[in-house]
């Protein structure tokens, strides 16, 4: 018998309303041992604390209709996903740190991508002591900031290459320019934002790459 168009197909609101009361026992006993498991994966209680809610939430609004037989193994493929995102944004930080330690905003003519100079510290973020790691995102918040004042084809270059991690053809093909202005953009980036930061009374150590 098909359902009334005017009336709810009680069924499907029974089923629905199971699926939410699952989700919310599973989250319940989940989350206890998701926080110890983001923990001893990137040693920072308050970032685990963040990937944790986060997963929580992607489960949620992605798959909150599922049953509970299957939350399990969603729940932890979004939970890895979620501490690979971390440490893929802490990479990232880390590289602009580094790259904006360098500068000089002295040097604005020239023109070469800085990042072919320059090797990402992958080790630092694990050895920061908390005030380091403190110190580091507001230093980024600010970078953030300073990004978004660019020239739209600055930032362009300098979020692509930066953020996310293309190399300067695909860069180049993705912007629809030469490889030399994708460099041309990213160095000039660059070199506008450590400025900036100068600017603003921040002083980045400057880092020996050698």
């Amino acid at each position: 018998m098909v359902p009334s168009p005017h009336k709810p197909n009680r069924s499907a609101r029974g089923d629905k309303l199971a699926s939410r009361s699952e989700l919310a026992s599973f989250l319940e006993g989940a989350e206890r041992r998701a926080f110890k498991q983001a923990v001893f994966a990137v040693r920072d209680e308050e970032a685990a604390l963040d990937i944790v809610q986060e997963a929580m939430l992607r489960l949620t609004e992605r798959y909150g209709d599922r049953s509970g037989a299957e939350l399990p193994l969603l729940f932890q493929r979004i939970l890895q996903n979620a501490i690979r995102d971390w440490y893929r944004r802490q990479k990232v930080r880390s590289l602009w740190m580094t790259l904006l330690s360098s500068l000089s905003p002295s040097r604005e003519d020239d023109d070469r991508d800085p990042l072919e100079t320059l090797q990402a510290a992958d080790d630092g973020v694990s050895a920061e002591q908390p005030a380091e790691r403190l110190e580091r995102k507001q230093v980024v918040e600010i970078i953030n900031e300073e990004v978004s004042k660019l020239p739209p084809r600055q930032r362009q270059a300098f979020l692509m290459r930066y953020w996310e991690e293309l190399d300067v053809a695909q860069t180049a093909k993705a912007m629809g320019c030469s490889e030399g202005s994708v460099k041309t953009h990213c160095s000039r980036a660059a070199h506008a934002l450590a400025a900036a930061l100068k600017a603003r009374g921040i002083m980045l150590q400057r880092q020996n790459h050698e």
